[in-house]
C-alpha cells in the first residue's frame, strides 16, 4: 500500500510538471494561426498600455530653450 501511494504521488507531481493539461491553441492549423495573431497582436499593444499608464504619450510642454523669468 505504501509503495503504492508514493507511486501515485510521484505520477501526479511528475504529470503536473509536464505540460498544461488543456492546450492554451487549438489544434486545427487555421484557427491556431488566427489565434497566434491575435496574442501577438495583444502583447505588441502592452508598450501603447505602459505608456498611457504612465503619461508618457502626452505632448511635451516644455520650452525648446530655457527662460530666465527673472528681472534682468
Amino acid at each position: 500500500m505504501r509503495k503504492l501511494m508514493i507511486g501515485a504521488l510521484l505520477g501526479l507531481s511528475l504529470m503536473a510538471n509536464v505540460g498544461c493539461f488543456v492546450p492554451i491553441y487549438s489544434a486545427d492549423p487555421a484557427r491556431r494561426t488566427n489565434q497566434l495573431l491575435y496574442t501577438s497582436e495583444d502583447l505588441r499593444t502592452v508598450l501603447d498600455e505602459w505608456e498611457r499608464i504612465w503619461f508618457l504619450d502626452q505632448p511635451s510642454h516644455l520650452k525648446p530653450y530655457r527662460v530666465h523669468g527673472g528681472i534682468i
